[in-house]
């Protein structure tokens, strides 16, 4: 029977042990920022991609689905279960858009304004405390390996076909 190549790597000493992968190390890293910014939203009503909705419309209001789907990651569809939940809760407008009769644009609600100022104010707690964990270059050098980590693990993706 014919070995594994995983099991090859290890037994040849090539193999790297599974809890020292990066690969693991960050999918740890982020499923701790997950439960803690979803135990935080909870609190407040929202999920994270509403959170994330939010935030957009925070910076730029007057958006479409299509847009603030391609601004969050996710699909057509998914936005607009989303943007669903949002208007039910008052949290965002939805008005149709001058130049296109069929397209709405999003804008936040004083409301949701006000929901997203309370969530922001406890989820940059967790920011802070990571900020100040490290020294300065430590943070700084930590930002820039992310950055090139989320960069390889973009192009190593396969792409849809």
């Amino acid at each position: 029977m014919e070995e594994s190549m995983v099991a090859t790597a290890a037994n040849q000493g090539a193999g790297i042990p599974a809890e020292d992968h990066l690969c693991g190390r960050i999918r740890r890293a982020e499923q701790a920022l997950m439960g803690h910014h979803e135990a935080v939203l909870r609190s407040h009503g929202l999920t994270m991609t509403q959170y994330t909705v939010m935030l957009v419309l925070a910076a730029e209001a007057d958006l479409s689905g299509a847009q603030l789907a391609r601004a969050c990651g996710v699909t057509q569809q998914t936005m607009a279960t989303v943007l669903t939940g949002l208007h039910k809760k008052d949290l965002i407008a939805r008005t149709p858009s001058p130049a296109h009769a069929k397209v709405l644009l999003t804008s936040l609600t004083d409301q949701g304004r006000s929901v997203l100022d309370r969530a922001y104010e406890e989820v940059i707690v967790l920011e802070r405390a990571l900020a100040e964990a490290f020294k300065p270059g430590e943070y700084a050098a930590l930002c820039a390996l992310l950055e090139r980590a989320t960069t390889v693990l973009a192009e190593q993706t396969p792409r849809r076909r």
